[in-house]
């Protein structure tokens, strides 16, 4: 990968592309820097070799242009007290405005533009109306497509060169993370630190993992990660399924799930997930019990049950006791783990077990030598929500991008940089 390590930035404008979607509260405060955080040093290579920085990004799902709602103004503050110095701030990503500060920025600066989303053609889809014709609906997407490519290349005339840096947004072919490339010859675009770190340590789980290869995979529904599980049934040992979605298995093995969520649709596909572990000799792993409610609330009733016999009108909500020792076995006697997915409803505190026993046993393999990659939105909350961020090897910033990623899905934002 072309990286910032390979290039000089004196006298130098290098537009990069962030990921500052970070949460705010009612007073529009930064609820988790994290992402900020990442971004740092990419942003410090840039000023230290003598070049200036103009940081770009998207926040929220602004519905029209501007909305105060979703500005990166905040943001400002922030990244002026870690950089300690001054950041300039245009109140549009487009425009002269942009265009005379981007022009003016001196070595050793940083611009932060506006959120990106304040525009379509950011995304590149076109607002239809419900009554729009086939016709219609086509010339709107042609018209879309040429205004975002004009969109990419007016940020692109910002900046003698691009950086991506955002893995999150590396699966989306929008116009910051992919278009923008197009207008940069091979020496001007590259991966900042960020994305160069994730696709290496996803590189190293994937391609090269010390065995056994564990992965973990949990959340609410199969057919979200459907592609993800074939594809790592050519990769891994075994396969620890939790979570709301293992009902979906339990029942296709003629398990009783009473209440538990199911998707009817994804039975066929989980029968056949069993039967190609099987023939891959990739032992599967499911909880043999579970801690039910008789409602979807953390006050509800609740006991143990076995996994597959789950009475009518209740519902599974967290792996049980059983389950958490059977799983702490496995995940301790692995060498390299990657774990996408919560076991339960973790959000929950009478529903937290599970998940947190899981995390707790990463670290513990992790202490022993394990490799321990964590992906995907709520598995990043689970660590950070019980603090053990700084215990496991590594923690990927990327959600959706991670997931297509491991499904093996050339990523855009990826593709956008390594193409001549």
């Amino acid at each position: 990968m072309k990286t910032i390590d390979d290039f000089n930035f004196k006298d130098k404008k290098a537009i990069v592309r962030v990921d500052f979607n970070v949460p705010l509260n009612d007073q529009k405060e930064i609820t988790d820097t994290a992402r900020i955080d990442a971004a740092i040093p990419t942003i410090k290579k840039i000023l230290n070799d003598g070049g200036s920085v103009i940081l770009m990004s998207h926040l929220g799902r602004p519905k029209k242009n501007p909305d105060e709602k979703y500005s990166l103004k905040p943001v400002v503050l922030y990244l002026s007290l870690v950089l300690r110095i001054p950041i300039c701030f245009a109140h549009d990503c487009m425009g002269v405005s942009a265009q005379m500060m981007s022009k003016n920025l001196m070595p050793g600066e940083v611009l932060l533009l506006e959120n990106l989303r304040f525009y379509a053609e950011e995304e590149g889809k076109a607002r239809l109306s419900e009554t729009a014709t086939e016709e219609e609906k086509a010339l709107a997407k042609k018209e879309i497509k040429e205004r975002q490519r004009e969109f990419a290349r007016q940020l692109a005339n910002y900046a003698d060169v691009y950086v991506n840096d955002a893995f999150g947004t590396a699966h989306r072919a929008h116009a910051s993370t992919a278009i923008i490339a197009d207008f940069f010859d091979a020496q001007h675009k590259m991966f900042g630190y960020v994305m160069a770190n994730e696709a290496s340590n996803l590189n190293k789980v994937l391609n090269h993992p010390t065995r056994p290869f564990l992965f973990i995979i949990g959340g609410a529904k199969v057919s979200d990660k459907i592609a993800a599980l074939e594809n790592m049934l050519n990769k891994v040992d075994a396969i620890i399924i939790g979570g709301g979605m293992q009902f979906t298995f339990i029942k296709a093995m003629g398990g009783k799930i009473g209440n538990s969520l199911c998707e009817e649709e994804s039975l066929f596909v989980a029968r056949e997930i069993i039967e190609k572990a099987k023939k891959a000799s990739v032992q599967l792993h499911f909880a043999s019990d579970a801690i039910i409610a008789d409602k979807f609330d953390n006050n509800a009733d609740r006991k143990e049950s076995p996994s597959d016999d789950i009475p009518d009108d209740w519902l599974g909500m967290d792996i049980g006791l059983k389950a958490i020792k059977d799983f702490s076995e496995v995940i301790e006697n692995a060498k390299t783990i990657l774990w996408n997915g919560p076991m339960g409803v973790f959000e929950m505190s009478n529903f937290e077990k599970g998940t947190k026993s899981v995390a707790e046993a990463i670290v513990r393999a992790t202490q022993k030598g394990a490799f321990s990659l964590i992906g995907g939105g709520d598995s990043v909350a689970a660590i950070n929500k019980y603090n053990l961020k700084d215990q496991v090897s590594y923690v990927s910033t990327g959600g959706g991008a991670m997931i297509e990623f491991i499904e093996g899905k050339t990523l855009p934002g990826i593709a956008a940089i390594e193409k001549d």
